[in-house]
C-alpha cells in the first residue's frame, strides 16, 4: 500500500502540468513584470467575468508604482539595514523554533509508542497515516483561525501547548511501564502536539 500513496502525490502533479497551460497569467505580473495591459484586462475578464475591473487594475498601478519607488535589497544589505533588523531577528527566531520544536521526533518515535501501546503491527501504518491527516486537517483549520486570533496568538498558544504536551508525554513514557493506560494516553497526546502544531507554528 506504502508504494501506492507515495505515488499518489505524482498524481496531483500530473494534473497541474496538464491544466496550467490552460489558467491564465496573473494581471499583475502582466502589467508589472510585461507592461502589457490589454493582456492584463483580458486575464481579468478570463477570472473574474465580465465586467468594470478598472478599480483592479488601479490598485494594481497602485502596486507598481509603489516597487518601483521601493529598491531591491541584496542580501548583505538586508542584514546590514539597521531598520530591518528586528524584523530578521523574529523571522530567525521563528524558524529556529519551527525547526526544534520536537515535530520531527513526534514522527521519529511514534512507530515505537503505536508500537509499545499494543497496537497490531499492520495497524501501526495506518495510525501513522492517521497522525499525518491530524495535521493537514489542523493546517486547513488554522487557515480559518488566523484572520480571526492573529498570527502571533497561534503561535505563542501553538507552542505552549506543545510545550505542555511534550512534558505530559514525557511523563506518560517514563510510567509506562507501570501503568498499563499510559501506552493509550502517550498515543493520545502525540495525536494533540500534531494538531497544536498544525494550529500553531
Amino acid at each position: 500500500l506504502w508504494p501506492w500513496l507515495l505515488a499518489s502525490s505524482g498524481l496531483s502533479a500530473l494534473v497541474q502540468l496538464v491544466t496550467l497551460p490552460f489558467f491564465p497569467d496573473s494581471p499583475s505580473y502582466l502589467l508589472i513584470q510585461k507592461g502589457n495591459e490589454e493582456a492584463c484586462r483580458k486575464a481579468i475578464r478570463k477570472l473574474w467575468g465580465e465586467g468594470d475591473h478598472q478599480a483592479e487594475i488601479d490598485d494594481i498601478m497602485k502596486e507598481k508604482g509603489a516597487m518601483a519607488s521601493t529598491k531591491t535589497l541584496r542580501v548583505l544589505e538586508v542584514i546590514k539595514e539597521r531598520s530591518l533588523r528586528w524584523q530578521l531577528y523574529i523571522l530567525m527566531i521563528v524558524m529556529t523554533t519551527l525547526q526544534l520544536c520536537g515535530i520531527n521526533a513526534i514522527y521519529f518515535y511514534s512507530f515505537e509508542v503505536f508500537h509499545t501501546a499494543k497496537f497490531e503491527e499492520y495497524l501501526i501504518p495506518y495510525v501513522s497515516l492517521g497522525v499525518g491527516l491530524c495535521e493537514c486537517l489542523s493546517s486547513i483549520l488554522c487557515s480559518t483561525l488566523i484572520d480571526r486570533f492573529g498570527r502571533k496568538v497561534l503561535l505563542w498558544g501553538g507552542y505552549l501547548l506543545m510545550c505542555s504536551v511534550l512534558a505530559l508525554l514525557t511523563m506518560t513514557l517514563s510510567l509506562q511501564h507501570r501503568f498499563f493506560w499510559m501506552h493509550y494516553f502517550s498515543v493520545i497526546l502525540i495525536f494533540l502536539f500534531v494538531v497544536f502544531f498544525g494550529i500553531g507554528p
